[in-house]
């Protein structure tokens, strides 16, 4: 039971479009021109401050939220993060469906970006 538990769970964290970066990776890899860094809290989260270059598509706003991100490159790599991790791991599972093939995930968040 315990191996099953661990191998769903990694699944359920990861998969084949999906992978989460700590904040040094995260930040070697949007430090590059034209890369799509979206920022999936509220606009009053996004600003109080946020990742520069970030663009803010709020996981709360459904319809916007899925209208906006269809207008991103689904071919291009998307840099995607929350306040702790939670919105963005549900917002890479979404956008994972409307078919982004490489998503990355920021590990803990923008609470963890402001420490590094």
């Amino acid at each position: 039971m315990t191996l099953l538990s661990s191998l769903f769970g990694a699944k359920a964290q990861q998969s084949d479009a999906f992978t989460l970066l700590n904040v040094s990776e995260f930040n070697q890899a949007t430090r590059k021109k034209n890369v799509q860094l979206v920022d999936v809290r509220t606009a009053g989260e996004f600003n109080a401050g946020a990742i520069k270059n970030a663009v803010n598509i709020d996981f709360f706003q459904k319809e916007n939220f899925k209208s906006t991100f269809s207008k991103l490159d689904k071919e291009k790599p998307v840099y995607v993060y929350c306040r702790s991790g939670n919105r963005s791991r549900k917002a890479a599972a979404r956008i994972e469906k409307m078919g982004f093939k490489k998503i990355y995930d920021l590990q803990g968040g923008y609470m963890i970006w402001l420490h590094k």
